[in-house]
């Protein structure tokens, strides 16, 4: 049984970078563009999840490229819970 968690945590490794990957705008991305960060990925089982946690993968405190997308109507609309709302919360 023990002989299988590192077969399990390599694969787990993978996955998570993989969908990492994926999930990380292309303009973000460090060194290589998108496709070559997912196949070295799942390419490469151990080296290649290790080398996108460390040469690929956006730094933290960086802004993301692209701002977030807003819908013209934002400003208008109400709050949508109590916690959002500025009247409810003076009231408490």
């Amino acid at each position: 049984m023990l002989r299988y968690v590192p077969a399990l945590l390599s694969l787990a490794l993978t996955v998570y970078c993989v969908i990492d990957a994926f999930q990380t705008d292309e303009a973000d991305m460090r060194t290589l563009p998108k496709v070559a960060w997912v196949m070295i990925v799942v390419l490469l089982p151990v080296v290649g999840p290790v080398a996108w946690l460390l040469g690929g993968r956006p730094r933290r405190g960086t802004p993301p490229s692209r701002p977030p997308q807003r819908r013209p109507d934002d400003r208008n609309r109400r709050p949508r819970g109590p916690d959002d709302d500025p009247d409810f919360l003076k009231g408490i």
